[in-house]
């Protein structure tokens, strides 16, 4: 009988083992996912405050845009001969006004002056056969080109050399 009572003895302790083991491993895979899902959390406060972060950043971009037409008529009515000297500097003033505001809230223009055409930069409008310039150099411009916090805003419409 001695016998009997130590293998149901045992037998007891190898089911008390085996559910040990089991609830040892559920909670091993319990604390595995936990952990899985906390770093999925990070991850996804990071890429959102990362997205919220370039929106803010960014968001201006499409407003500069739109006010891009006007800096270009305040260039054209700087170049026109007025008959008012007082209301030639109102507009200048204005346009200086107005470009710096626009500066401060990152925008930055494209210079091309002396400049190579780079197609990531600039738009060749018209190319000029001439052999006074040297290949791909920039002769003018007929459109300034602007960056807004170092993203391309606007390419600069330039009339580019070509040698014969």
């Amino acid at each position: 009988m001695d016998n009997g009572i130590g293998t149901d003895l045992q037998s007891q302790l190898a089911a008390v083992t085996a559910e040990r083991d089991q609830l040892a491993q559920e909670k091993a895979d319990i604390q595995d996912i936990l952990l899985r899902r906390q770093a999925e959390f990070e991850n996804f406060k990071r890429r959102t405050e990362r997205e919220r972060s370039e929106f803010v950043q960014y968001a201006g971009s499409e407003l500069v845009r739109d006010l891009l037409p006007m800096v270009d008529d305040f260039e054209r009515a700087l170049k026109v001969e007025c008959a008012s000297k007082d209301y030639a500097k109102g507009i200048e003033l204005i346009y200086n006004r107005m470009l710096d505001t626009l500066k401060k809230a990152g925008l930055e223009p494209i210079d091309t002056a002396g400049k190579v055409f780079d197609p990531h930069l600039h738009q060749a409008v018209e190319r000029v056969n001439t052999e006074e310039a040297e290949d791909n150099a920039i002769l003018g411009e007929f459109q300034r080109g602007y960056h807004f916090k170092g993203k391309l805003l606007r390419p600069s419409m330039v009339k580019v050399a070509v040698r014969p």
